[in-house]
């Protein structure tokens, strides 16, 4: 008897090998042919008096105190939904993308600037003063996730978008 044998007979998805049946014992496949076939041969229901006598009368419940002092409010987000970037920028354009998405399309962006780093240092150096100038010119917050000597993830998001370092 495999795994699954053994599964499907515990869940009671098959009969058990004993010829005995209980009366008592539960079978799911009976359960379910039997409520299916009731349903489908079910009549309609008559409205007769004596099909509502048995059916016992809501008891009168205590009243929740009710509120008024306070005014609800709903905030809706200008934006329903902020997509969080992660990219690792190789050429010029990859930063002009994510000085697009903070600035433009007002998404935070996980940088990882280590390509960069060893690869090309002036692109290196220009991906600094871009973060700069965001920081400057358009009030964009940027945090240092991790450096090691394989990464070193920066957040950047836009003013609307609040960075806490509680660490």
């Amino acid at each position: 008897m495999s795994f699954m044998d053994t599964l499907k007979r515990s869940l009671g998805f098959e009969e058990t090998e004993s010829p005995k049946k209980d009366e008592e014992s539960f079978n799911l496949t009976d359960f379910i042919n039997g409520f299916t076939k009731s349903f489908k041969n079910a009549e309609p229901r008559q409205n007769n008096s004596q099909q509502y006598e048995s059916t016992p009368k809501p008891q009168n419940r205590p009243q929740h105190p009710v509120y008024d002092d306070y005014d609800d409010y709903v905030i809706t987000p200008e934006q329903p939904f902020y997509e969080i970037v992660l990219i690792r920028p190789k050429t010029l354009d990859d930063i002009n993308y994510v000085v697009d998405q903070v600035i433009e399309e007002m998404n935070p962006v996980i940088l990882d600037l280590s390509f960069l780093e060893k690869e090309s240092e002036p692109n290196f150096r220009l991906a600094g003063d871009k973060i700069k100038q965001m920081r400057a010119k358009y009030g964009a917050q940027a945090l240092l996730l991790s450096r090691s000597e394989d990464k070193n993830l920066i957040v950047i998001s836009p003013k609307k978008v609040k960075l806490i370092n509680k660490g």
